[in-house]
């Protein structure tokens, strides 16, 4: 009975999981393949509302993917905790700005933005669906553990020049008069906050590369030991 119940229990983790990573690599191929289509059939005019046109889906993913912090502390994702807090967080403070800032959701680093995000989960989730089928590709393991770092450090410089024509933006908005339906209170908050923000980006992609790096040393290694054994 007892042994039912543990199994019980496993398949519904192993559902869950793999549930939930189908969903992620569903959500941001469908925002890969809008992006791509929109820019084909309007060319650099699509680059000016890519956000209006995905933002509620990559909303939707990246609000989701706080539930990995609890995957991993749980066990049910093995992976480490920190270098996903800070990209979780990265990520969905940068959203909260895009989406209080209307003004900057056109500029062309928004839409690389949210293109290199996509990549970057579109070679993460598919390695997870294999690994909860117990098949893992070797070709997704190296993409996983190898591709996947130069393409998040992009990212992050992606990120810090997103916010940083954000302030240029709030700084040439600040002398004009705010009328009483302008959101221009809430702007002024943002330089201080995203000033304080910009190097904590810079030493949170710091450690988190590091950490990736020690990860996939140890994936890699677990890997060739085990092929060495077949």
């Amino acid at each position: 009975m007892y042994e039912k119940l543990i199994n019980e229990r496993l398949s519904f983790r192993l559902g869950y999981i793999f549930s939930y990573n189908l969903f992620q690599f569903c959500g941001h191929t469908w925002i890969l393949a809008n992006t791509i289509a929109r820019f084909f059939m309007f060319g650099r005019d699509a680059l000016a509302d890519t956000f209006y046109s995905v933002g509620f889906v990559m909303s939707l993913c990246q609000l989701f993917s706080i539930l990995e912090l609890f995957h991993i502390a749980d066990g049910i994702e093995k992976a480490k905790l920190l270098p996903r807090f800070i990209q979780v967080t990265e990520k969905n403070l940068l959203l909260i700005m895009l989406i209080m800032l209307e003004e900057i959701q056109s500029k062309p680093v928004v839409c690389v933005q949210l293109f290199l995000w996509n990549i970057l989960d579109l070679l993460r989730y598919p390695h997870e669906l294999l690994c909860v089928l117990d098949t893992p590709s070797t070709i997704m393991l190296w993409t996983r553990y190898t591709l996947w770092i130069p393409l998040y450090i992009l990212s992050v410089a992606t990120e810090g020049v997103t916010i940083y024509q954000a302030l240029t933006y709030v700084e040439l908005s600040e002398p004009c008069p705010p009328s009483p339906n302008s959101t221009a209170s809430t702007h002024d908050r943002f330089p201080l906050v995203y000033m304080t923000y910009l190097p904590l980006l810079t030493l949170g992609a710091f450690v988190t590369v590091w950490q990736l790096l020690k990860e996939r040393q140890h994936r890699l290694e677990r890997w060739s030991k085990k092929m060495k054994r077949k």
